[in-house]
Parts: structure tokens; sequence; C-alpha cells
């Protein structure tokens, strides 16, 4: 294969790795993180005491699927660039999730419109709800419109939630 072509593929498969990724990561917060995986993901749902919450354990897990793949394959092949794919997603995460939507980070900085604007939106009425049933939002890097996900959760709800304010 030419350098070129193998360059062409190597990069689809890291951007077809990050786009499949945020559909894992969906998957993964809607079902294991608000199902079974209760217990690691509660600590993202309440008040953070240090800089580190039981939750962090999921990236964690990731990373480590990402460097495995990276080792293993660091001679070439598809699966090393699945772990690129998934390496480059944890650091939209980083940046998105940890940084911007939740201010992990030693300086603030709040989106006042756009794009980023609408993921803290989104994630802050998925924080909205008290426990682990009935919330919207699952996604880190997508993010559907703040009016539609206020709409279902009025459907699953009702009422007024906790924090449904903050993302006006």
């Amino acid at each position: 294969m030419s350098n070129a072509l193998a360059f062409l593929v190597n990069t689809s498969i890291v951007l077809l790795t990050v786009a499949a990724m945020e559909g894992v990561a969906w998957a993964a917060h809607k079902y294991v993180m608000h199902g079974w995986g209760w217990g690691w993901h509660k600590s993202h749902h309440e008040p953070r005491e240090g800089v580190f919450e039981r939750n962090d354990l999921y990236a964690v897990v990731f990373a480590g699927i990402a460097i495995l793949l990276i080792y293993f394959y660091r001679n070439g092949g598809p699966l090393l660039w699945v772990g690129v794919g998934m390496t480059v997603y944890g650091f939209l995460y980083f940046f998105v999730h940890d940084g911007i939507t939740h201010q992990r980070w030693p300086f603030r900085y709040v989106p006042r419109n756009g794009y980023l604007k609408r993921l803290v939106q989104a994630h802050r009425l998925h924080h909205a709800v008290e426990g682990k049933e009935g919330c919207v939002s699952f996604g880190f890097i997508y993010a559907p419109p703040p009016a539609a996900l206020k709409a279902k959760l009025k459907k699953l709800h009702g009422g007024s939630l906790k924090n449904s304010e903050a993302a006006e």
C-alpha cells in the first residue's frame, strides 16, 4: 500500500473510531453507568470532594483498552489506529466534559454561545434529575437541542427538577 493510501486508510480508521466511540460512550453511560455500574458513576452526580471521583475509573478502563491496542499493535494494523481513535476521543472527552462542562481545570471557561454552550446545557439537564433513573442526554460530544431535552424531562417527570434552570 502506498504511503498516501496508508495515510488515508489510517486517518479514516481514527475518525471512524472517534465517531463510533460517541455511540459506545452513549450506550455505556446509559446502560452501564446508569445501570449496574452506578456504584462508580454515582460519585459524578454528587458534589465532588477532592480532585478525583470514583467515576474517573471509567476513563481509566477505556484508556487501558486504548493503551493495550496501541501497545500490542504498535507495528501496524487497523487496531493500532482504533487505539489512536479511542485516545483522540478520550482527549475530546477530557476537554469538553471534564474541562468545559464540569470546570475541573484550574481556570474557568464558560461558553456563551454556539455548540459548546449546547453541550454544557445538555449535560446540566442530564444532572437535573436526582438518582440514576429518568435522565436525558447520555452523549459527551453530541448533544440534542436543550428544548427537546427539557420536553423529554417534563414528559418523564412532570414538574420542576433540580438544576433545570441551570441549562438556560
